[in-house]
């Protein structure tokens, strides 16, 4: 097995069973939408439809990226697919490097003949996108036939490996020559640590238009390498475990630019994604949900949790008054003072 597989392989096996979770919260709990007791609305009226880079999703989320490379990474991804397919979800595949390395694991990542109508997103690093090049990374994109591309960041995990990337001059170059000459619409992703407004402006500039904010608070990859090996990884993984701009507040700052943006990072139940799309995003990512309702009751697992919160959403939504997605931020809402803190305009944010 490749040093690439192996990593795969212990990644999915530490968010099943263990402890990986940031410390702190995404805030998206201190979104809270008024009750509405007259919604003069029928459930049936309720359109929690949106469309996404040419797609109809049936619901606003996306299963997000989480692995490839192996066959039982091709399993999930597998499973994934059929559950979006039939429910009409998003699905991104996690990281293609594996594919840059050793193309024959290509496999493990087409799902397209088991879900021809998802919305599918591509996946790669940007230190692995500025090596390979616009032409590479365009064909791994076509290798798996989706309709987007997530290129992602993830500086704290990368320190904490062993293994891992310590050199990242260059990535908003390559971004800037994707999100020109890339022929599918580009994501660009956080894996936990969220976006500055510095940041964003620096996206902007580049061209980028979408962003997955993948804030503080969910899966904390600094913490899953933590618990991979090294004394050295186990003390910087702790230290960094939560690290990170909290996710609303990473949303808050990508809708003032001007992205299109995906929440992602934390976002664990319908009450969250209600959040989430209240402040502006246009779809909701989740990722270790399904990963262990796969693990515990296969693709029935994710079905269910899907189905789970597809109907939460649309309950929620008519509890607020909103007949469709787009009526959500417009709805009166509290919002905690700890997101207040984080989001007050001011010369740090």
């Amino acid at each position: 097995m490749s040093e690439i597989a192996r990593r795969k392989n212990e990644h999915l096996e530490l968010c099943v069973r263990e402890d990986v979770e940031s410390r702190r919260g995404t805030l998206l709990d201190q979104v809270q939408l008024l009750h509405e007791a007259l919604p003069e609305l029928s459930a049936a009226e309720i359109d929690a439809s949106r469309e996404l880079f040419g797609r109809r999703l049936a619901a606003p989320f996306v299963i997000s990226g989480m692995t490839g490379g192996t066959e039982e990474a091709g399993r999930l991804n597998r499973a994934l697919a059929l559950a979006a397919q039939k429910l009409g979800l998003g699905l991104g595949v996690g990281s293609q490097r594996a594919m840059l390395v050793d193309p024959s694991c290509a496999d493990t990542f087409r799902v397209r003949d088991a879900a021809p109508d998802v919305l599918l997103l591509a996946n790669l690093g940007a230190v692995q996108a500025r090596e390979a090049g616009v032409r590479r990374v365009a064909g791994l994109v076509e290798a798996i036939r989706a309709d987007a591309l997530c290129v992602h960041l993830n500086v704290a995990q990368e320190l904490v490996q062993d293994e891992g990337d310590r050199d990242f001059r260059g990535c908003l170059a390559i971004l800037r020559s994707l999100a020109l000459e890339l022929p599918v619409p580009l994501v660009v992703k956080e894996t936990g640590c969220g976006f500055a407004p510095a940041t964003l402006a620096r996206l902007r500039d580049a061209g980028v238009r979408v962003v997955d904010v993948s804030g503080a608070g969910g899966t904390s990859w600094p913490g899953v390498e933590a618990l991979r090996g090294s004394r050295r990884q186990r003390a910087l993984g702790a230290e960094l475990r939560d690290w990170g701009i909290p996710t609303a507040a990473a949303l808050v700052y990508a809708h003032r630019a001007g992205f299109t943006a995906i929440a992602s990072g934390g976002v664990r139940s319908a009450r969250d994604a209600l959040g989430a799309l209240a402040l502006g995003a246009s779809a909701v990512g989740l990722a270790l949900p399904f990963l262990r309702a796969y693990a515990a009751r296969g693709e029935q697992g994710v079905l269910e949790t899907a189905e789970d919160l597809c109907e939460g959403l649309r309950a929620l939504m008519l509890l607020s008054g909103a007949r469709r997605l787009d009526d959500l931020p417009s709805i009166p809402r509290v919002l905690g003072s700890e997101l207040r803190a984080w989001t007050q305009p001011g010369p740090t944010c």
